[in-house]
């Protein structure tokens, strides 16, 4: 649903109103020469049709007024469908490609693992396979709950905050990224700015582990005037390894998602080697 389709009140009712009332007065002007008494029943018959064409074009107008509250009230309801669709999407989006995602690559990474110490590591991997598919399936639940029993203040999970980072790094560890994360101070950050930060990061480390596998990555967050930057730069997948790509939305998620706070997003490869992610979310501390 576009902004341009948006319903637009379009009235003609006062300007043939206001013909005719025109018109009447130019028949006034003319019958003025008349003898007194048919000039007034002229005149009186004038005013009646003026009256009469005034209080038409209240009650048209009026009854556009409201055909057009009921067009913009159907179109406001079929754009918040359409913007909850584009939001359950992104969601399932994120429990596929995160959840699943970790799995092939955690299985990706040891595949190769010969010996005593690949032994163990596999053992781990498996660890963080099951735990990972557990939390999927519990969050699929959780939505599909949700999506079952609209209405019943149910919330799919608390919004994320900048306290959430920590355990989104460890979560991409357990997938062999080797992330590290720095935040500088960065006074009240709004709601959403937090939220977004959060999935910026989860979906730069999602497509760090599937694009380079177990390599290291440097997440920072500061702040830049009135503006939140969030950088995410890894050292490129190391010698063997191959790429697992996703479905290819999530980057085209995040510009969507950046763009609606008025912010920028740029991603491509370093000079050298490796990724960078660069966001910029205007928030005035």
């Amino acid at each position: 649903m576009e902004a341009n389709d948006r319903p637009v009140l379009r009235s003609r009712a006062w300007p043939i109103a206001f013909a005719l009332l025109v018109f009447l007065l130019l028949v006034l002007a003319a019958v003025g020469a008349s003898p007194p008494a048919a000039a007034l029943a002229v005149t009186l018959a004038i005013v009646i049709c003026a009256a009469a064409v005034v209080v038409w074009a209240l009650l048209r107008t009026r009854r556009q007024r409201r055909r057009y509250e009921d067009e913009l009230t159907a179109w406001a309801a079929e754009r918040a469908t359409h913007a909850e669709r584009l939001r359950i999407a992104r969601d399932l989006h994120d429990l596929a490609s995160h959840g699943l995602g970790l799995v092939t690559v955690r299985a990706a990474s040891t595949r190769g693992l010969t010996g005593p110490a690949g032994d163990a590591e596999r053992i781990a991997a498996l660890t963080d396979i099951e735990r990972a598919g557990r939390q999927a399936t519990t969050e699929l639940r959780r939505m599909l709950a949700v999506l079952r029993s609209p209405g019943d203040g149910t919330s799919l999970q608390p919004a994320e905050s900048l306290t959430d980072l920590p355990r989104i790094i460890e979560l991409a560890r357990t997938s062999g990224v080797q992330a590290d994360l720095a935040v500088d101070d960065l006074g009240e950050v709004s709601g959403g700015v937090q939220l977004s930060v959060c999935a910026i990061v989860r979906e730069a480390l999602a497509n760090t582990a599937r694009h380079a596998g177990p390599t290291r990555t440097q997440v920072a967050v500061r702040r830049e005037g009135g503006a939140v930057v969030v950088t995410v730069t890894d050292d490129g997948p190391g010698a063997g390894w191959v790429p697992h790509p996703g479905a290819g939305t999530g980057l085209a998620g995040l510009r969507e998602r950046v763009g609606a706070l008025g912010g920028s997003l740029q991603a491509g490869a370093r000079s050298g080697s490796g990724f960078e992610l660069v966001a910029r979310l205007p928030d005035r501390p």
